[in-house]
């Protein structure tokens, strides 16, 4: 049985392959401050993307895009503006995607981004 930390972590490789194959450049992956971990940073052209990435073995407690709370929307948010303020990067757009993985024992990975949540 695999344990949280490697369901997760198997999520966000998951995660960031799909980003790839859709023409994303992954700049950092687990970024971490005093505010918190950004799972993926990445750019999708003149777009710098931060992205949640949320994994789970079934739907069981829900899908894992509904623990998005608005709570953690806005702690991205400051997520976003510490990454830039440490990297001085001026991106022409900034956005927060999310990532959702269903990863069943028996079963087929699902996939599922939402694109701008914040």
């Amino acid at each position: 049985m695999r344990t949280t930390n490697a369901v997760g972590q198997y999520g966000e490789d998951l995660a960031a392959g799909y980003l790839v194959e859709q023409g994303f450049s992954i700049l950092e992956r687990n970024w971490r401050c005093d505010l918190g971990e950004v799972d993926i940073v990445a750019r999708e052209g003149s777009c710098l993307v931060i992205c949640e990435v949320k994994t789970r073995r079934g739907v069981g407690y829900g899908n894992p895009l509904e623990t998005i709370t608005y709570r953690k929307l806005a702690r991205l948010r400051q997520l976003a503006g510490r990454w830039l303020q440490e990297h001085e990067v001026h991106p022409e757009q900034v956005r927060i995607d999310v990532i959702g993985v269903i990863s069943p024992p028996n079963g087929e990975v699902v996939v599922e981004h939402l694109r701008s949540v914040a």
